[in-house]
């Protein structure tokens, strides 16, 4: 596995870690202030979207659990598959599950660190 290959998995569990922590600041951070989000149901968004779809979610509990099947680094593209699973609990204890996959692209900053900057997200809501 390459330094970058590496990077980039590394990238995808902070993310993992500091969603299920509720950090938003950290997960803004690891991405370009010109992220697309593509979701099923909806319009593609940004990053001033994400921050605010996340503030409207405090209170909530996630857990989550990311299975990156390839990693592949052209230059200073990148791209991630992954198969993600989430678990979101709401303040009166109901929860929902959501499987699908993911496919996410980064690009590689000046100073060699890597960001998410289109992500296509396939989730569905998963029976128990």
């Amino acid at each position: 596995m390459t330094n970058d290959e590496r990077a980039i998995r590394d990238l995808i569990a902070t993310w993992m870690k500091a969603s299920m922590a509720g950090d938003t600041e950290e997960v803004l951070r690891l991405m370009s202030d010109d992220v697309v989000f593509m979701v099923a149901g909806r319009e593609p968004f940004g990053k001033a979207q994400f921050a605010s779809d996340s503030a409207k979610m405090k209170g909530m509990h996630f857990e989550a659990v990311s299975d990156v099947k390839e990693v592949s680094v052209v230059g200073d593209w990148a791209y991630a598959r992954s198969h993600l699973a989430v678990r979101v609990t709401l303040p009166d204890g109901k929860s929902m599950r959501r499987t699908g996959h993911t496919l996410s692209i980064f690009g590689k900053q000046p100073d060699g660190s890597w960001v998410l900057t289109r992500d296509a997200n396939m989730l569905a809501l998963a029976t128990e």
